[in-house]
């Protein structure tokens, strides 16, 4: 279950970089803004499904709390992605973008970002990669080479 886990974890931190690449491509692309953006918001809507099934897979794993509750604040930035494009549309005036509404809209790309960051410390938590430690020698063990 622990590698399943990592797995759709690691699907998840991959679909969030995609995201960021879609979201350049339909910023510097000719079509119209909706069309643009079509494929990046379709993606977001799969991210945030896939990170809501992380959530209920670190629950019904057995994760440690502290695995659940990260994976819950994936889960909960993810539904906050289009909250705050809504709110950052709020503040246009009938199509236009305000400095207001632009200022909200880089918190989308921010909070991607902490969405990212948090599931690479899942990832080092669950992962199973520690640190290991050189082996230590023994005064009398060493040589030295002439």
């Amino acid at each position: 279950m622990r590698k399943a886990f990592v797995g759709l974890a690691a699907l998840l931190m991959l679909a969030i970089f995609v995201l960021f690449f879609l979201a350049g491509n339909g910023a510097f692309n000719s079509a119209p803004n909706d069309e643009a953006f079509r494929p990046h918001r379709l993606l977001g809507m799969g991210t945030v499904f896939l990170a809501v099934v992380l959530a209920v897979v670190a629950a019904v794993g057995r994760m440690p709390g502290q695995i659940i509750g990260l994976t819950a604040l994936v889960a909960g930035l993810g539904i906050l992605q289009p909250v705050i494009v809504v709110i950052a549309k709020a503040f246009g005036d009938s199509g236009s973008t305000t400095t207001a509404g632009q200022l909200v809209f880089g918190l989308h790309a921010v909070n991607g970002l902490i969405m990212m960051a948090v599931l690479h410390t899942i990832m080092q938590k669950v992962g199973g990669r520690k640190a290991t430690t050189p082996a230590t020698t023994t005064a009398g063990s060493a040589r030295s080479v002439s």
